[in-house]
């Protein structure tokens, strides 16, 4: 690390501790031409997620999207900002843990997954956009699979 001061490369780690909760180290440092002593972090660099989309074309992850998907279907619902910024946030964590290329189909089955157990209106209304369901039909289907992963929650039509 070179000083700030005298800009020589030669400087010396006096102390380190934890900071930020334990997400970034904290160093300080003593340069050995000059005596300055100056203080470094150390954080982990995350690598960003890239979203494939369907037509092709790639884009970072955001996780905002998800919530904004996310509140529109819950809107009306019992279901708060918290929830859906905890469901987001699960949903990042969880394809963080995967491969770097992700595709739309791969975020939507992991909304999908959680707003399920969520409420149950919300990922009906998540799944018809996301699923782009063309009429009743595709309405009724979802509901039989809704009622065969949740047989003793879910009240017929």
């Amino acid at each position: 690390m070179r000083c700030p001061c005298c800009h020589a490369d030669d400087t010396k780690v006096i102390d380190s501790r934890e900071a930020d909760e334990g997400a970034a180290i904290r160093r300080r440092r003593t340069c050995a031409s000059c005596s300055h002593r100056f203080t470094t972090y150390e954080r982990l660099e995350e690598v960003p997620l890239v979203v494939t989309k369907t037509h092709g074309g790639r884009e970072p992850f955001d996780r905002g999207k998800i919530v904004a998907g996310v509140t529109a279907a819950a809107k009306g619902r019992p279901v708060s900002v918290a929830q859906v910024e905890q469901l987001a946030y699960e949903v990042e964590e969880e394809l963080r843990g995967g491969a770097r290329e992700l595709t739309t189909t791969a975020v939507g089955h992991g909304v999908l997954e959680r707003l399920r157990d969520l409420d149950e209106v919300a990922y009906l209304r998540f799944a018809s956009v996301y699923k782009g369901f063309g009429g009743a039909s595709d309405f009724q289907r979802e509901l039989v699979l809704l009622k065969t992963l949740r047989p003793d929650e879910v009240e017929p039509v």
